[in-house]
């Protein structure tokens, strides 16, 4: 268990898969139950689940994609490191995304907001315009996103990852709540309050008062 998973780039050509589904939940257990066995390979096909879906979640954390990817690896040496004491008390993703999430924070809380936008081609593939869409709809949609992103990246970490966990990743209020380490009640506080900020900061682009 010494030895460092060859784990792909985190940008590499990985298929998402949010860990849920019969047949899917198997095959990840049984993935688990290898890669706690020391089986390098095992754990290999754990980083082709979750690496580009991690990524994105820590693009939204950090100041740029290099640091991103930089956090991404380290988040999965961390888990390879500690796989053998995951007891299987939540799925594997929530687990990983703990360690990914606490290694972002401490990178993101040693500087302040940025303000900045990361490029359409360092962000996830579905945040990307929809050609069929017309050119006035494609620049609305890409100047909201790009508001999006700026008032997410204005929030403090508390309250900008309960939202990404939440509402971009589509967790439920109690696995993104065991992600941020937090009761529900906490969760729940937080994530009000981080809406209503993004709100405020993007009323204007929906007619919306601020």
């Amino acid at each position: 268990m010494n030895s460092r998973p060859k784990a792909p780039s985190v940008r590499s050509d990985a298929t998402r898969e949010p860990g849920t589904g019969g047949a899917s939940d198997a095959a990840e257990a049984a993935l688990v139950d290898r890669a706690k066995a020391g089986e390098q390979i095992a754990f290999e096909g754990l980083v082709r689940r979750h690496a580009d879906r991690l990524y994105g979640v820590v693009l939204r954390f950090v100041a740029s994609a290099d640091e991103a990817e930089e956090v991404t690896q380290e988040a999965f040496l961390r888990a390879w490191r500690s796989i053998a004491r995951f007891e299987g008390r939540s799925q594997f993703f929530t687990w990983l995304y703990r360690i990914a999430i606490n290694e972002a924070k401490r990178r993101a809380e040693r500087a302040p907001p940025s303000g900045q936008v990361v490029s359409t081609e360092e962000r996830p593939v579905d945040d990307t315009p929809d050609p069929r869409e017309a050119p006035a709809e494609q620049a609305e949609q890409v100047e909201l996103r790009a508001a999006l992103e700026r008032a997410l990246r204005a929030l403090p970490v508390e309250y900008r990852g309960p939202i990404i966990l939440r509402d971009v990743e589509g967790l439920s209020t109690t696995e993104a709540a065991v992600v941020m380490e937090l009761g529900e009640a906490a969760f729940k506080s937080r994530l009000h309050r981080g809406r209503m900020a993004v709100r405020k900061a993007i009323g204007s682009y929906l007619d919306l008062p601020s």
